[in-house]
Parts: C-alpha cells; sequence; structure tokens
C-alpha cells in the first residue's frame, strides 16, 4: 500500500465505525483488488467502512471508480485549494459532473490553504466559493481542508452561505473555533493529529463538540496516530485515533466508535455502510 512501512494492525475495535475521510488512491488502493484488500484490513479491525476524497481530477475518477468498486467506499469529489491556481471551465465542468455521481456523499476537500504557496489565496477563494455553491446545489455536504487559513473559511462560509451539511476534515483549530463551529452545527472530523502529545491546542478542542458533531478520520496515507506517527498509514490504523480521542474526551473507545458511525451515516447517507446485525459485529449494508 504505502511507500512507507505501515505498522502491524491495532487491536480490533469493539464496536464498527467509519474512516470518514482518507486516500485510498495515494494508499496504492487503485484497482478493484487493492481497494478490497485495503478495506478487508480495515474491516478486520471494526472499519466497516470509508469515504475515499479527491484533490484534483485524476483522483477525483479514481475515487469515483473505487465507490463502485466496493460497497464499503463511498467519494467525495472537489479540487484542494492547493490545485487552483488555474482552473479550466471543463475542469469545473467534470468536477460537477463526478460530484453529482450517487457513490460521491459529499463535495470536497475544498476550502483554503494559507500553508502551502502553490495557489494564491484569490484563486483558493473563488473555487472554494464555486465548491460551496456546488454543494447547496447538488444537496451533498461540503468536505472543508482548513489550513492556516481560519479566519478566511469561517467568513467565506457565512458571506456565501454554508450548506446544510459541512465537515471540517481533518480539524486543525483551536478550542475557540472548535465552539464556533460547533455553534454553526459544523461536523468537526479528527485525525490521528489528535493523538500527537505536542498538538495541545487540538487536544483541548478535541473535547468542544458535542457528540452528535464528531466524526474519525485517517487522511491516509498522511498523519499516522501515534505511538506509529512518521509511519505509513491506512484505514486500518483508524482504531488508534478513535482510542486516543475517547481518551481524551473521557468516554469508552467502543461508544465513541458508535457515536461516530452513527454520526456518518446522518452525515453521508445510508450509503455508508452500518450495523445490521443484532450483535453489533459489523454486518455491513450498502
Amino acid at each position: 500500500m504505502s511507500r512507507r512501512e505501515t505498522p502491524e494492525a491495532p487491536e480490533p475495535l469493539g464496536a464498527p465505525t467509519v474512516d470518514a475521510h482518507t486516500h485510498l488512491e495515494s494508499c496504492g488502493a487503485d484497482t478493484p483488488e487493492t481497494v478490497a484488500a485495503a478495506m478487508d484490513r480495515a474491516e478486520a479491525v471494526g472499519v466497516i467502512g470509508a469515504v475515499t476524497v479527491a484533490d484534483d481530477l485524476p483522483a477525483a475518477r479514481a475515487a469515483v471508480a473505487a465507490a463502485h468498486w466496493d460497497p464499503r467506499v463511498t467519494a467525495a469529489v472537489a479540487l484542494h485549494p492547493t490545485r487552483t491556481a488555474a482552473v479550466s471551465a471543463d475542469e469545473f465542468a467534470e468536477i460537477e459532473r463526478l460530484a453529482a455521481d450517487p457513490r460521491v456523499v459529499a463535495v470536497g476537500e475544498t476550502g483554503l490553504d494559507y500553508y502551502w504557496d502553490y495557489s494564491p489565496p484569490e484563486a483558493q477563494q473563488a473555487a472554494f466559493r464555486w465548491h460551496i455553491d456546488l454543494a447547496k446545489r447538488l444537496g451533498k455536504p461540503l468536505m472543508i481542508h482548513d489550513r492556516d487559513a481560519h479566519a478566511d473559511v469561517l467568513r467565506i462560509l457565512r458571506e456565501e452561505g454554508a450548506p446544510e451539511t459541512v465537515i471540517f476534515h481533518c480539524f486543525s483549530g483551536d478550542a475557540a473555533m472548535a465552539r464556533e463551529c460547533a455553534d454553526a452545527g459544523y461536523v468537526l472530523s479528527f485525525a490521528g493529529t489528535v493523538t500527537f502529545r505536542n498538538a495541545k491546542d487540538l487536544r483541548e478542542a478535541a473535547v468542544v463538540p458535542p457528540e452528535d458533531l464528531l466524526l474519525v478520520e485517517t487522511d491516509a496515507p498522511f498523519l499516522t496516530p501515534h505511538p506509529h506517527r512518521g509511519q505509513g498509514n491506512e484505514p486500518f490504523c483508524l482504531p488508534w485515533t478513535v482510542r486516543g480521542l475517547a481518551a481524551l474526551r473521557d468516554t469508552d473507545a467502543d461508544t465513541l466508535a458508535a457515536i461516530t458511525l452513527r454520526n456518518a451515516r446522518r452525515v453521508y447517507g445510508d450509503l455508508v455502510p452500518g450495523v445490521t446485525s443484532p450483535d453489533g459485529t459489523g454486518s455491513r449494508s450498502a
């Protein structure tokens, strides 16, 4: 899968959950067989579904294909803010066509990234506004990438009028921003960064949102959680983040897994796999 060595699988969760944001193609899962293998590894530890996410047009095509190959996979498509320096009308049209696919459950990841200098802020903001409008026209959630751009992201959401459902992928703000987002009803998705010991502000933010506004994600192949930071990441690594987030929130990991599964199905819809067996072992519906 990832070019970096991945860790041994974690202890399985006692209740299933969903990886709310991953990049299967970037993990090396780019054929029906490799997607199935990645999801088999994930399901073996209680991660029964994944939303695979695009950041450019080729990745968007791959994400939609993966969502059709495996019922455990759904997709989100958009142009990442760092890819927006020069976008043609044809490229926007293809993103719109792909986003309308029934296996696509969100428009994303879109937003602003002021950390990298790949696209001018003006171009990023214009593309972000376009994606906000697209999400509203399609009636699908908006999945946000926000890096070093908190104030402008929140301002543009206010100016444009946010879609009914907004997800802050890999939430990176502090407790004050988490409160502002929660007050607006935005969903906060936490990745492996919440397990990093030096992420003090983020770890304080993780206890702020109510349980109905929480998701968990890997953002694989990036952001492998502690204690395997720096190694390769893929959806089977999610239990470490679930357990780390549960410890911060002083709750049971299996309870948090069940909560985030329920939230994923509410946010993304019933295409996301859910528990159908009475014993809660993770039989899936799609």
